[in-house]
């Protein structure tokens, strides 16, 4: 059957299980832990988060010090980790809709301590969008005891944000991040 079939016929738009196949990026130095919600189909395949070329993400974390976004998985990890930042997902597993956050159920969480926590000096938690945030304060936070601050996705689909207004809400955390 041809993409155009499958799109006709609604066979793009199943919900699917989805295991996250991506680790967290972190080292002994990360002072923030931003979380996602989960990767995309995109992120999935490229192997490394916020791997959608029309997501924001990257460019909102070059510009915060005034740098030209990385291009590629090593590129972003060696950003992430020369600027002291970590990064993961708030779920390791949930049924989902392509890369629709709205649509998930069946939401399994990261065990974050172990992931990141035992492994970095975190000082401060962000998650990237209401959805992410609304999870990890519902099944992350009771346990972890730890606040995340809620910033606005760079996501496409948030596109009533500019990269401009992005990158001033991100600037909150560089007062952890400053060497």
């Amino acid at each position: 059957m041809c993409a155009r079939s499958r799109k006709a016929t609604g066979q793009r738009n199943v919900p699917t299980h989805v295991d996250s196949p991506l680790a967290p990026v972190c080292d002994g130095q990360s002072r923030v832990l931003i979380l996602g919600t989960m990767p995309s189909p995109k992120s999935r395949e490229v192997g490394y988060h916020y791997g959608n070329p029309q997501n924001r993400f990257w460019r909102v974390m070059a510009a915060l010090w005034g740098e030209e976004p990385p291009r590629g998985r090593e590129a972003c990890r060696d950003l992430a980790l020369r600027r002291h930042f970590a990064l993961d997902d708030v779920l390791a597993s949930c049924t989902i809709t392509g890369a629709s956050d709205a649509s998930i159920k069946d939401p399994v969480p990261n065990d974050l301590r172990a992931r990141v926590l035992d492994r970095a000096p975190i000082q401060a938690i962000f998650c990237t969008g209401a959805t992410s945030h609304r999870l990890y304060t519902r099944l992350i936070e009771p346990t972890l005891g730890i606040p995340a601050t809620r910033l606005p996705s760079t996501s496409p689909t948030n596109a009533s944000w500019s990269l401009e207004r992005l990158v001033g809400a991100y600037r909150v955390m560089l007062s952890y991040l400053q060497d």
